[in-house]
């Protein structure tokens, strides 16, 4: 398993930080190159769905480009370290929108999102007299999108990158000709580079210092938000202007407020205080389940896919289940990122209008000093629950396309050894994402049942998108 290939080598540098001599640094040298394309080789290996030899002979199938380059920004996202949750969700975004818009073009059946998505305008569209390849048109448009978006990747992840575009692109060149070839890798990149261009202007294009401001002035009242890390560069909290981001589907990040937290309260006995004890006593007296809950639910930035690419691999097993065509996928992948990635705006507002402070900041002043919580607790503002008001933005998306009652088992995280988890339908899944954050001890009940409600808004408003003509 790559992830814990990486957790192992990474255990490894860490014990012989001290070694300094010529010789060692020469062999560490020597041993990270190979470790980095092994690494690439094995993340290649565990993308691609299906016998490259068998699918270069048969031409490629537009599906398959599709969920491999799904799968490849899931792993991309795990090797990238300024890929924090919201800045994960972004990109979902916008890949998302690229391959939809890319194959919406050839279609009668599907619309497109311009004029539906603010300031995005109309594509480049195909030229009826031309001949294109939807394949090739995919790979092209997810070559151009994935390389901007993950440019800033480390060896590994480049290599990765190199290894998925040369097979991939033997695979979908193996039974067309020159001419067609070419006219669909022009317009797929020609799409891409729309979407990338209007990507540009949204706010969170650049990110610096990997998310956390140079200078910030702390909250002056009792209730503020304060660092919980050692960290010196967690002494700021994490991307204070997300909030402020131009959205996709809803207008702004003010769209779908929360109610505000119950008033601070240091007296045993107020609103607050039950509210942090709660958090307190769920660790104290956790049971096995509940922690299992806790760690599935982590996605912890550079040992998963964060929290959204948890909602998307969980889309991508169900459209491969299911037998899903291939316009039922792009329309799903682009609805869930831009849920996913307008419920991180719409949370990270209400986190900074709020700016309340954690449960092991309030229970080591007023409840036990020597607390601590299973989780490690993330570097910003409490409430809203970040995790919950995407689960609940997420849940209302695949059900919309899967409809109501749907159960699944999860299986995104059995490769790394936590498992498969099973539910009844997805609102049973996000609960679940979303209490599991009170079980790690990193947040009030309120926030949680908040952010649900605020994930509902947000969601709302990516299932009006109009994407079928019928």
């Amino acid at each position: 398993m790559a992830s814990s290939f990486v957790r192992l080598f990474k255990r490894s540098a860490q014990k012989h930080t001290l070694r300094r001599n010529p010789a060692w640094n020469r062999l560490c040298g020597s041993h990270m190159r190979q470790y980095r394309d092994l690494l690439a080789a094995m993340i290649v290996a565990t993308v691609l769905f299906q016998p490259m030899g068998a699918a270069a002979q048969a031409g490629a199938n537009p599906q398959d480009v599709l969920f491999n380059w799904n799968r490849m920004v899931l792993e991309l996202v795990r090797h990238t370290p300024t890929y924090s949750p919201p800045v994960a969700s972004r990109s979902f975004a916008y890949l998302g929108v690229t391959a939809y818009e890319a194959v919406a073009s050839g279609t009668d059946e599907l619309k497109s999102l311009a004029g539906q998505l603010n300031e995005l305008s109309l594509p480049p569209q195909r030229d009826p007299n031309a001949h294109y390849d939807e394949a090739a048109i995919l790979h092209a448009a997810l070559t151009h999108g994935v390389r901007n978006f993950f440019g800033n990747t480390g060896p590994t992840g480049q290599r990765a990158m190199n290894a998925m575009e040369s097979q991939i692109e033997t695979m979908v060149s193996a039974s067309l000709d020159e001419q067609t070839l070419a006219t669909s890798i022009a317009y797929g990149e020609a799409v891409a580079a729309h979407i990338l261009e209007w990507s540009l202007t949204d706010g969170g294009a650049l990110v610096e210092n990997l998310g956390f401001p140079y200078e910030f002035e702390p909250g002056s009242s009792p209730q503020s938000w304060v660092p919980t890390s050692t960290i010196g560069l967690q002494q700021a909290p994490l991307l204070p202007n997300w909030g402020d981001n131009r959205t996709f589907a809803m207008p702004n990040g003010a769209t779908c407020p929360v109610v505000e937290p119950p008033v601070y309260d240091a007296q045993a006995g107020s609103e607050f205080y039950t509210e942090a004890m709660e958090v307190y006593e769920a660790v104290q007296a956790i049971e096995p389940d509940e922690e299992a809950i806790a760690r599935f639910w982590s996605d912890d930035p550079m040992l998963s896919p964060t929290p959204p690419g948890h909602w998307i691999a969980i889309a991508l097993q169900l459209l491969r289940e299911t037998d899903a065509e291939l316009h039922d996928s792009v329309d799903l992948f682009a609805r869930l990122g831009i849920s996913l990635a307008d419920s991180f705006i719409g949370c990270w507002h209400e986190k900074y209008l709020y700016d309340l402070l954690r449960p092991v900041t309030y229970i080591n002043l007023h409840i036990d000093p020597d607390w601590r919580p299973i989780l490690i607790t993330p570097p910003f503002p409490e409430y809203p629950s970040g995790h919950s008001t995407q689960s609940g933005a997420a849940a209302a998306v695949l059900e919309a396309h899967f409809g109501p009652g749907f159960a699944f088992s999860d299986k995104t995280h059995e490769r790394d050894g936590l498992g498969v988890r099973s539910y009844q339908d997805f609102w049973h899944a996000a609960e679940e994402a979303a209490i599991s954050r009170l079980y790690g001890g990193i947040h009030y009940r309120v926030a949680i049942e908040s952010g649900l409600d605020q994930g509902r808004c947000v969601g709302a408003f990516t299932n009006a998108l109009v994407t079928w003509e019928r």
